[in-house]
């Protein structure tokens, strides 16, 4: 055990297991890593809920507090133990800004505005070892893209995992069987409901019917390799990774 693992002990059948917390990429490039509560009791994941897929952390080099998936770890016995996170202090008030000068000052210079985008900054992937680790790549790729306010993810019929985001749901299908036909017409329907796009991410590719039917619906369809890096393959996903 290294000076950065947590004790963890199953509840279920009292196995004791070194946890070692995950680090992510905040959007300044610094490593973030969820605070994880020592000492606290963890929980198995009996229901899976929108909330609960979810912790807020800061970054401790630039100060942003963000969304990131609820740490967990998974047991020999087959229990999906939930990791309790230290909840973020919210912001201290900031003083009150100074008075005004007495006497005027020259207007200040306002530079023009710049005649490009900043570039994005390279993806970084997340190794892919569990079902987890696919959704956290999907979510992670999302914010990448541009999307924000991610919100947890949740099973839904017929198959998957979905994630939505402003203006956006996604399709997860971190198993090993390809995404079918059902599960893209699925995702568009729900989309169509809700007035958002969709895009789908898949570890095991997609069935002929079902990359068919997203051409002809212009679906972003991404495979997600085992380094974590979503992979586009079809000219939707292509557009949508180029432009974000």
């Amino acid at each position: 055990m290294t000076d950065s693992d947590v004790p963890v002990r199953c509840p279920a059948c009292r196995r004791q297991h070194a946890y070692a917390p995950p680090s992510y990429p905040c959007a300044c490039g610094a490593p973030v890593v969820p605070p994880v509560a020592r000492g606290a009791t963890v929980t198995p994941v009996t229901d899976r809920t929108w909330a609960d897929e979810w912790v807020i952390v800061r970054c401790r080099m630039c100060g942003r507090r963000d969304q990131w998936p609820q740490p967990e770890l998974e047991c020999e016995c087959g229990a999906v133990l939930r990791i309790p996170v230290r909840a973020v202090q919210a912001p201290s008030a900031a003083p009150p800004p100074p008075a005004a000068p007495s006497t005027p000052t020259p207007p200040a210079h306002i530079p023009p505005p710049p005649t490009a985008p900043t570039p994005r900054p390279a993806f970084q992937p997340v190794p892919v070892r569990t079902a987890q680790d696919a959704v956290t790549v999907a979510a992670l790729y999302l914010r990448w893209l541009g999307y924000a306010d991610i919100r947890g993810a949740v099973k839904r019929a017929p198959s998957g995992v979905r994630v939505a985001a402003r203006g956006v749901i996604a399709l997860i299908e971190p198993s090993v069987k390809p995404t079918s036909l059902r599960d893209v017409e699925c995702v568009w329907l729900s989309a169509m409901a809700e007035s958002v796009s969709c895009v789908c991410f898949s570890l095991a590719g997609y069935e002929e019917a079902a990359r068919t039917r997203a051409d002809a619906l212009s679906i972003p369809l991404f495979v997600i390799d085992l380094t974590g890096t979503p992979q586009p393959v079809n000219g939707a996903a292509d557009e949508l990774m180029s432009a974000g």
